[in-house]
């Protein structure tokens, strides 16, 4: 195993020649990262084409939605990303906690696409991807291959999932409508933290040289799209909440692991506001923590590894969060008694308690990690944590069913609903939460030799390159460069949406 190539230059040859000419055959126009960083930049042409475009619908326009400025109807675009403001009453701390809503993302309903779509676009614009003649391959625990699978079919190539066999229903449900085979969905032993179950199996798919692996755990596409893109999405959410509370400052940035690729929004947070890096994982599989192991069912944060795109050496806190609490929680945010419990004796504003609905599994356990680190670092109305919500609800009711015949055989009742409150918002405590030293930088650091050398078989010299920052600043300051390649690529397929 090599570095992915995070060059942006083109390799000339038959590859490069057929995905022109795919592109302009299926009329593909590709938006820059300029324009996804910075929705006001496209083009009033594509404006006008998306009118016609639903957003869940396989259309080429729908490219230029992935970004975080959709508005809540998910056609059109707002000012400023969608999110929420929790309220004390919720929380019960009194930092701010500012969650944005990746609900609003097309076709999959989760901001995956955006790294799905910057792991694919550097490979086709530089002559590394062939759609003619490869199978791209999506390996993840559910939203980044739907991703995928979606670009794929816009693209006019063949999408593989890859995706472990016990994820939610909804997550299968949608695959099964997008792939162009059945076989085109692969499941693998496990569920969410079977993460090397996943590995081994691309490892096989790719003896075969058609398959091309694109891996969000080592791909730096999916770490450049959040450094340019989530980064500055989250800044005009903070530069918005700052409207109403002048002495706002940005605490923290706080995200699962997953990937790692959003954190690299922390990254940008840090370098222009200061923020703190949270990064969070499960407390049944804490490898961050502990360098431990385990199962868990947070669905969409991955572990047991750390990823190769995660810059650790910049990361400030990890938190580690119970799957009892996300799914209990998800039950409170997503039934009738809940909702009544939160609103009645809770006092929770009804509008937000009608928006809960708008967070997803891995969505509650960012909340929860923003309330712990709020909680340890002794944080104030003047404070701000700022974390995402991958997607909603939605993708989850299967899970809410199983929850409820397991645990709730009698019906979720008032009772029930205020044992989940206070056990999992009231009592929760600041445990299982490192403020990292350099040294316990330097532990997980070294944690992922494992398996990035051992297993994938990376040279030592280029695993360590990741220690120093100015390699991830390398790849933050290659954006402008990716996007001359995406304009001349345009250019030469000739594609001009709405023209």
């Amino acid at each position: 195993m090599q570095l992915n190539d995070i060059t942006p230059s083109i390799q000339p040859g038959p590859a490069f020649d057929n995905a022109i000419a795919r592109l302009k055959q299926t009329g593909v126009e590709l938006p820059t990262f300029a324009q996804l960083a910075d929705p006001g930049k496209i083009p009033e042409r594509i404006r006008k084409a998306l009118e016609k475009v639903a957003p869940d619908d396989p259309n080429a326009a729908n490219l230029f939605r992935v970004h975080w400025n959709n508005d809540e109807y998910r056609t059109g675009q707002g000012a400023t990303p969608r999110y929420l403001v929790l309220p004390e009453e919720l929380t019960q701390v009194k930092a701010k906690i500012v969650v944005a809503l990746g609900y609003t993302f097309p076709m999959i309903g989760a901001h995956k696409v955006l790294p799905a779509y910057a792991c694919l676009v550097t490979r086709l614009v530089t002559g590394r991807f062939d759609p003619l003649n490869h199978r791209a391959v999506w390996p993840s625990t559910g939203n980044y291959c739907r991703g995928g699978v979606a670009l794929s079919r816009i693209m006019g190539c063949r999408g593989i999932a890859v995706l472990p066999a016990g994820m939610s229903q909804e997550r299968f449900d949608w695959l099964a409508n997008w792939v162009a085979d059945p076989s085109d969905i692969v499941r693998t032993p496990g569920t969410e933290s079977n993460v090397k179950e996943i590995y081994d199996k691309c490892a096989e798919m790719a003896q075969d040289p058609s398959n091309v692996i694109l891996n969000q755990f080592s791909e730096f596409g999916n770490y450049l799209s959040h450094i340019s893109c989530t980064g500055p999405a989250l800044e005009r959410i903070f530069n918005d909440v700052k409207k109403t509370s002048p002495g706002a400052k940005l605490a923290a940035f706080v995200a699962a692991s997953g990937s790692a690729g959003t954190l690299a929004a922390g990254d940008y947070l840090k370098a222009a506001q200061g923020a703190k890096i949270v990064a969070v994982e499960a407390s049944e599989c804490p490898t961050l923590l502990y360098n431990g192991h385990g199962e868990h069912n947070i669905q969409g944060i991955g572990d047991k590894h750390v990823p190769l795109i995660h810059n650790v050496m910049n990361t400030d806190i990890v938190v580690g969060i119970s799957d009892r609490a996300t799914d209990e929680l998800d039950l409170l945010f997503n039934s009738s008694v809940g909702k009544d419990y939160l609103t009645k004796r809770r006092h929770v504003d009804q509008g937000v308690v009608a928006d809960l609905k708008l967070i997803g599994f891995s969505g509650i356990c960012n909340v929860l990690a923003a309330i712990k680190t709020a909680r340890r670092l002794e944080l104030g109305s003047d404070d701000v944590l700022v974390t995402i919500a991958t997607d909603s609800g939605a993708m989850y009711g299967s899970e809410r069913e199983k929850l409820s015949s397991a645990h709730y055989p009698d019906g979720f009742d008032a009772v029930s609903a205020g044992e989940v409150f206070g056990r999992h918002l009231l009592g929760l405590a600041d445990n299982d939460l490192i403020e990292m030293t350099h040294l316990d930088r330097r532990r997980v650091f070294n944690l992922g030799y494992y398996t990035w050398v051992e297993q994938q078989g990376l040279s030592t010299a280029d695993f360590d390159r990741r220690k120093d920052q100015s390699f991830w600043q390398g790849i933050a300051g290659e954006r402008a460069a990716w996007d001359k390649l995406i304009e001349e690529f345009n250019a030469r397929t000739g594609v001009k949406l709405g023209a």
